[in-house]
């Protein structure tokens, strides 16, 4: 893979790692509605998240943008992919999160994705292990007619995996995808369906669990 400046890719990524943070606060300030609570608490975590989605949505269609134009000044010799700016930075307008993972797709495959820390593992696991744990409290608290252990369980369990599993599990693969091993896998398919897995609570646990197999598998130690 031949090495093209990064600079707007990165901020790609950083800004998609805000999404899920930000949603899970629109979405307290939404279920803020159903029960008393301190006075103008929903309405300004309402405003918090639309605000902040606006921005992150200006901000990925920019670096979209931007690191697009980059791309396509290359010469042929470093690469045949060639970006249409205004076709992702038009998906990115209408959905960002989305148009944001497929660029970061396709420019890993030409490109790559610079890696940092070995251990963003170790984060999967944690947010695999509070899943988990999260999963067994809320069954007993609903067994038990418990709703205070079920609001702290699930509480506890989706800001961990909202805050953290995203951005460990892209991390984490871009470290692998420099080993040489068999298994490559794709940083921005991972971010993806991280997202998915957000969204889909049974998801999460199953693609944790998965992706740490395979990389037991493909680097041998944990």
């Amino acid at each position: 893979m031949t090495a093209v400046s990064s600079e707007w890719a990165r901020l790609l990524e950083r800004l998609l790692y805000l999404f899920p943070p930000v949603i899970g606060v629109g979405i307290v300030g939404v279920l803020q509605d159903a029960e008393p609570g301190v006075p103008g608490l929903q309405q300004g975590l309402i405003l918090f998240g639309t605000f902040g989605y606006t921005v992150l949505t200006l901000g990925v269609t920019a670096t979209v943008v931007l690191d697009a134009r980059r791309v396509r000044r290359q010469p042929r010799a470093s690469g045949n992919w060639r970006p249409r700016v205004w076709l992702y930075g038009g998906a990115a307008v209408l959905s960002p999160a989305i148009a944001g993972v497929i660029y970061l797709i396709q420019r890993h495959r030409q490109f790559g994705t610079p890696s940092g820390w070995s251990g963003w593992w170790i984060v999967v696991a944690i947010s695999l292990a509070s899943t988990l744990f999260g999963i067994v409290a809320a069954t007993v608290a609903l067994v038990f007619a418990m709703p205070g252990l079920f609001t702290t369980a699930v509480g506890l369990a989706g800001a961990i995996a909202f805050g953290s599993f995203p951005v460990a599990i892209h991390q984490d693969a871009a470290y692998v995808s420099t080993e040489r091993t068999n298994w490559r896998p794709n940083p921005g398919f991972y971010l993806g369906v991280a997202f998915l897995s957000l969204s889909i609570p049974p998801l999460q646990p199953l693609v944790a669990g998965y992706y740490l197999y395979n990389r037991h598998r493909a680097i041998g130690t944990l």
